[in-house]
């Protein structure tokens, strides 16, 4: 499958990349700075892009079966995620029917009825903006009914770790393992979004996995 990819020398995309590259997959690997991007390959095409520039990303992601998104913003640049997110949803519009799955944030899944987890008391108070803007993007999402998109949250805790290929799934629910813990790995983060992209389950919706 020929994927295209944003985000690639990041914590999250750098493993999607390694993910996607392992199953066979051609990718697009689209940097600021190619130069922080160490892997090389036959099935790996490294090209210079900026997110915020739909026509480029438009042009660039044109002949992609998927294009995916672990567009990472610093904890305050709340105004570059959404920006983010309509230039990407417009290059993905303007390019054809290319499907998109985009990264997004933890803090808009429920943790009871009627809460997120965002609205917890123990929820920190510095990553509340940016879960906010998730929040704000995802609703972006829901509003482009023309659009193939997938969004996917991680748990609360997400860190390198191991890939053991085995976690839980859900819709709009935080997952909480047996010890009260909501966490996944980045690499079995990888492993589900390359497992949406071979084996599609929620298109034109969220999900999140976690152990």
């Amino acid at each position: 499958m020929k994927i295209a990819l944003i985000g690639a020398t990041g914590h999250i995309g750098s493993r999607i990349l390694k993910e996607s590259l392992s199953r066979g997959h051609e990718v697009t690997a689209i940097v600021r700075d190619p130069s922080k991007l160490a892997y090389t390959g036959t099935r790996l095409k490294i090209v210079q892009g900026d997110i915020f520039d739909p026509d480029h990303i438009s042009e660039i992601v044109r002949n992609s079966e998927v294009v995916i998104s672990a567009f990472g913003p610093g904890l305050k640049e709340t105004d570059n995620l959404i920006k983010a997110t309509q230039a990407l949803i417009t290059a993905i519009k303007s390019s054809g029917k290319i499907r998109l799955i985009a990264v997004g944030g933890a803090g808009s899944l429920e943790v009871g009825e009627g809460r997120l987890l965002v609205d917890s008391p123990e929820f920190p108070q510095e990553w509340k903006p940016i879960a906010k803007a998730h929040k704000e993007a995802l609703s972006l999402y829901e509003k482009e009914f023309g659009l193939d998109w997938t969004n996917i949250s991680p748990s609360a805790l997400i860190e390198p770790g191991d890939r053991t290929g085995i976690f839980r799934i859900s819709g709009n629910k935080l997952l909480i393992d047996s010890e009260g813990t909501s966490k996944i790995s980045m690499e079995d983060f990888a492993v589900a979004i390359l497992n949406e992209v071979e084996n599609p389950k929620f298109r034109k919706t969220r999900f999140t996995v976690g152990y």
